[in-house]
């Protein structure tokens, strides 16, 4: 017969008395005095957390119960009280064992499958009948022993009651051989190999492929397979799976939960779910248990038996083994989960870290050149190093150049802060870009043409311009970002600016444009390697370190300008098919009206 959960301490004695037969003497009716109505509520106010209560006067308690041994215990181990009728012939005394973990004096032979039996029969809430052994003074003491679980009034029960007699030797085999003796169940045995495993890592593929592995072999099934699923997801993967030959691998398998309803309806049900006559189909599956893992209610997986050369009937205790591993998975990956979470925060924090560093590294340098350009044309004229009026102003201009270089970095530097600070407003309106590229070409032609290059303006054709909808000012910025960094890392040839008309509709902001123009800025520079695009729109971040030393610049211009663009209701895309092949960068902004074009010359986009 089962040992049924007990309610409260008289509960566990009532338990203890019928399967023991210990005489359990009027201390009952004094316990049911001291602590009626019985609940744990009661008894641990009571008994076990009663401050006032001595050690011995617990013990006092304990040994009027008539047992061997008895004591109480917490689920980390420390003990509460305890009672051994030897322990003043052995020398054993309370403050050795009681308000301390119970293997410092009296240790558990096995310490950690005791500990892992305590966890279950917490966890289950059942009691259990076993034989236990003790150390003490090198001397071994091995005891019968029922373990039952002290219920609270609500909550999860922590403290466990254990009273037992003891074995000679000679009664230990005699009580293992007995039909009547509580033999240990392979598969919880399988349950706590498997649970021991997983609790030792936190590696998810380690988790997923022990479980996958341990239960297929235990259980000899054609495949066993171990999904992660995440919430709200329409499909599941295979990220482990232990397979027979020669049955075709399903690792890294994505499995449509549509296609595989009973996938879905485990993960509702939570429960494990037996899948009876299977049409065999890709995998060839004759007979299938499925359960899904979970943490905290919520499923992040799912655990798949298979036999696919008969149709099993599967048994009451497997698929309680397999629904209880369930649990313990669930928790494992949920914990795994967080931890690799947890490890690619750290090292996105560590790059954007470095980055950081790098960024005010190569910022001061950029700062300090034309501070210092500032204070040493500034200081030539102090000095009177002039030989006339006009050099005295060569010096003054190229000062009052070189304050107009810093403050244009000091301006990049507060733009940036403020968009990482979600707080840059832009006040939109219409724009003419005919406009905006005679002002782009005025500014930048000088730049051009210091270094032998070419700069082409290349307006659409049209009759009455094209308006685009955005801010004049942070357009023109980003247009002078974009075409200054192309004369910038272009040594021969030379940059062309254009733009194209695209007739598709799209709303910005609650309101409909009947467009977008694209502008394309395409230089022959020394472009960049398919390998580093991905970068050049992160914050702090620079491609490459010694070329900025070689060309200067902070690094910053493309992710403002991606960042206004986006501001404005457009897209920034880069495009080069690697280094010295040149690059092109495009963005796009809302078109105000549609313009009337000299030829067809406008794109269509459905």
């Amino acid at each position: 017969m089962p040992l049924a959960p007990a309610k409260g301490l008289v509960g566990c004695i009532y338990v203890l008395k019928r399967e023991l037969r210990l005489p359990v003497l009027l201390v009952v009716s004094r316990f049911l005095l001291m602590a009626a109505p019985v609940n744990f509520k009661c008894f641990q106010t009571g008994y076990i957390n009663r401050q006032s209560a001595s050690a011995q006067g617990d013990s006092n308690f304990l040994q009027g119960l008539g047992c061997e041994l008895v004591y109480t215990q917490e689920a980390s181990g420390k003990c509460l009280s305890f009672h051994w009728q030897a322990a003043e012939q052995y020398g054993l005394s309370l403050t050795q064992v009681v308000g301390l973990p119970l293997e410092d004096a009296f240790c558990p032979t096995e310490a950690e499958a005791y500990q892992d039996r305590l966890q279950r029969i917490l966890s289950q809430r059942t009691p259990e009948r076993c034989v236990q052994s003790f150390c003490y003074q090198d001397k071994s003491f091995a005891f019968e022993l029922v373990i039952s679980p002290i219920l609270p009034a609500d909550g999860e029960a922590t403290t466990v009651l254990v009273m037992g007699r003891f074995l000679p030797e000679s009664s230990i085999l005699e009580w293992r051989e007995s039909p009547t003796s509580l033999s240990v169940d392979p598969h919880q045995q399988l349950l706590t190999k498997i649970s021991r495993q997983i609790r030792r890592t936190l590696d998810l593929d380690t988790i997923w492929q022990q479980t996958a592995q341990s239960l297929g072999e235990a259980l000899q099934v054609s495949r066993c397979l171990v999904c992660y699923y995440k919430p709200d997801a329409r499909v599941t993967k295979v990220q482990a799976e232990y397979c027979q030959q020669p049955l075709r691998s399903m690792a890294k398998q994505l499995l449509p939960l549509d296609s595989e309803p009973y996938l879905e309806q485990a993960l509702t049900s939570q429960e494990p779910l037996l899948v009876e006559h299977i049409v065999p189909g890709e995998w060839e599956q004759l007979s299938v248990l499925v359960v899904s893992t979970s943490y905290k209610d919520e499923p992040n997986g799912l655990i798949c038996l298979q036999q696919c050369d008969h149709r099993r009937q599967w048994s009451a205790a497997e698929i309680k083994l397999v629904g209880e591993l369930a649990e313990q998975v669930g928790t494992a990956i949920a914990h795994g989960t967080l931890y690799k979470e947890l490890e690619i925060a750290s090292e996105r924090a560590e790059e954007a870290s470095r980055h950081k560093s790098d960024f005010l590294a190569n910022t001061s340098h950029e700062l300090r050149t034309p501070l210092n350009g500032m204070i040493g044309f500034l200081k030539l004229v102090l000095d009177g190093m002039a030989d006339d009026p006009q050099e005295q102003r060569d010096f003054i201009q190229e000062a009052y150049n070189s304050a107009l270089h810093l403050l244009n970095i000091i301006n990049d530097i507060l733009d940036i802060a403020k968009i990482e600070a979600g707080k840059m407003e832009l006040e939109l309106a219409p724009v003419e870009l005919e406009s905006l590229f005679r002002k782009v070409e005025d500014f930048t032609i000088n730049q051009a043409e210091l270094k032998n290059l070419s700069l082409r303006i290349e307006m659409p054709d049209v009759y009455d311009g094209i308006v685009m909808y955005g801010n004049y000012q942070r357009l023109l910025q980003v247009m002078l970002n974009l075409v200054g960094n192309a004369i910038k890392f272009t040594d021969e040839g030379g940059v062309t600016v254009s733009a194209e008309v695209i007739r598709k509709k799209i709303t910005f902001k609650g309101t409909e444009f009947p467009g977008l123009v694209k502008v394309r800025v395409a230089d022959t520079g020394i472009g960049v390697s398919l390998d580093q695009q991905d970068r050049l729109f992160q914050t702090f971040t620079q491609v490459d370190g010694s070329r900025t030393r070689q060309y200067g610049g902070t690094g910053l211009g493309l992710v403002i300008s991606q960042k206004l663009i986006e501001t404005m209701g457009g897209v920034v895309n880069f495009f080069s098919m690697g280094e010295n092949l040149g690059s092109t960068v495009t963005f796009t902004v809302p078109l105000y009206q549609v313009p009337v074009m000299v030829s067809n010359q406008a794109t269509d986009m459905d």
